[in-house]
């Protein structure tokens, strides 16, 4: 045998393959290597084809010298009277601090590129933001206002109303004015961005029509959800939404049937070469595809829903938020919120989904958890502060208009999961029954049938016996 087919041998005796990518055996591995989850160990970070090793090389001690570092300098060279700057100092090095950590202890996501350190940045910033949440959720909402005031001058002013319904005839200078608008481009990346999270046509679509008859049924509430027919139908759902979804569901498929085969930068000798492979590297390593089975089983049924209302909460939360805490729609902690959700949600998601998929999975992903804390809180945050903001009674028509909708889910669950499942378990067991009796009469037909004995002939082997 070959030095070349002996090491090959060795590495396939020493690790595990999985459906995404190759593992150590860690019957091979010391405790703390399997236990490890550092950026150094490539094999758990999903990582097999490095050639730069400093960029997944840990550098723990390195940070935390330049850390110290940093500490020393802000202890004697950064002073300032002011409170204020003072507090905003060193809140903001608190959240670098904590980012620190979260990147260099954190465990790894389910996704690798552009560097699996990215998403651990991502899970450390979702953290800090369900910490905020919690700090508010304590505080009065004037309070709230102030304190925001005082971080950003821009802050901290009642919001005038402003409403899209008022001059709803279809004529051109009105579309013109709603095609214009910064938030028709917000609407078609952000359902390019749902599509490649949810990666479902049907859910995506569900969601969008969802969506509308949600801003229908809280214009009552927010002018801001009072828009003219042909902006929600037309505008929105029919082109922004479409053309987002089906973009993002192209975009899918090109990602699932694409070949990878993913080469280090030191075997590509062109420069051209090597620069085409640092743009792949903000491509995914690999793609699954999401088949969320909602008719598959009670399980699917329920966690589809609950994506559902996380996915119209992640909506309605922000524009409830931006209401509740005076907050300008052009700012930058809007921007900055959905930009960090969306992060979290496509890694969250396809924790999720694994979770629900996959049977050896038993813990919901850190991620996951997180992101479905941040959103329950912005909806507990929202109903606390909305105490004497809202004055107008929901109206009749939206009651029984949600009322059937939650009836009619009911509905399909007995139907779907109850009388269909109890169905076909007896038309099953009576299909087993007809095959069982089947047997017994194919067994009886090939059964040899005995020869009758008469008396006479009885008599005749009586007296032989005998005669013998």
């Amino acid at each position: 045998m070959s030095s070349d087919t002996k090491d090959k041998q060795e590495i396939a005796d020493n690790h595990i393959e999985t459906e995404e990518f190759s593992v150590p055996n860690p019957k091979l591995l010391l405790p703390d290597k399997v236990l490890s989850n550092s950026a150094s160990s490539i094999y758990y970070s999903g990582v097999d084809e490095i050639s730069v090793k400093w960029l997944y090389s840990p550098h723990t001690i390195t940070a935390l010298v330049i850390l110290l570092g940093f500490f020393v300098y802000s202890a004697f060279f950064l002073e300032s009277k002011d409170p204020s700057t003072n507090a905003k100092y060193g809140f903001l090095v608190v959240v670098f601090v904590f980012v620190l950590i979260g990147i260099q202890q954190f465990r790894d996501g389910p996704f690798i590129r552009p560097h699996p350190a990215f998403w651990r940045l991502v899970l450390s910033l979702s953290i800090i933001y369900l910490l905020i949440l919690v700090f508010i959720l304590f505080q009065d909402k004037n309070d709230v206002r102030k304190l925001l005031g005082k971080i950003d001058n821009t802050l901290g002013i009642e919001l005038p109303e402003k409403s899209y319904g008022d001059n709803c005839d279809l004529t051109f200078q009105n579309v013109k004015d709603q095609v214009y608008d910064i938030f028709v481009l917000a609407h078609f990346l952000g359902w390019f961005g749902r599509a490649l999270i949810l990666r479902d046509y049907w859910f995506c679509w569900v969601l969008s029509v969802l969506f509308e008859f949600c801003e229908y049924s809280l214009q009552h509430l927010l002018p801001n959800f009072n828009e003219c027919w042909w902006d929600h139908w037309i505008l929105d759902v029919l082109t922004c939404n479409w053309f987002g979804i089906w973009l993002g569901m192209k975009t899918c498929k090109y990602f699932e049937m694409k070949q990878y085969s993913w080469r280090g930068f030191n075997e590509i000798e062109t420069t051209k070469g090597k620069i085409k492979r640092a743009a792949q590297q903000f491509t995914p390593h690999h793609w699954t595809k999401f088949e969320w089975g909602v008719t598959k089983s009670f399980k699917n049924f329920l966690a589809v829903l609950l994506m559902l209302v996380l996915a119209i909460q992640l909506d309605l939360n922000g524009f409830f938020l931006k209401y509740l805490l005076w907050i300008p729609s052009e700012h930058m902690y809007v921007t900055l919120r959905l930009i960090l959700l969306a992060g979290a949600s496509a890694s969250g998601t396809s924790e999720a989904y694994r979770y629900l998929m996959d049977k050896t999975c038993k813990k919901l992903g850190t991620q996951a958890w997180v992101t479905i804390a941040i959103l329950s809180l912005e909806t507990i945050i929202c109903f606390k502060y909305s105490k004497g903001e809202f004055h107008e009674p929901t109206p009749k028509k939206v009651k029984i208009f949600w009322l059937t909708i939650i009836i009619g889910l009911v509905l399909f669950a007995l139907y779907q999961f109850a009388l269909v499942t109890l169905f076909c378990k007896n038309k099953n067991n009576q299909t087993g029954k007809d095959k069982n009796e089947n047997k017994i009469i194919d067994n009886e037909a090939y059964e040899p049938k005995q020869k009758k004995v008469s008396s006479k002939d009885k008599k005749k082997g009586k007296k032989n016996k005998k005669n013998n």
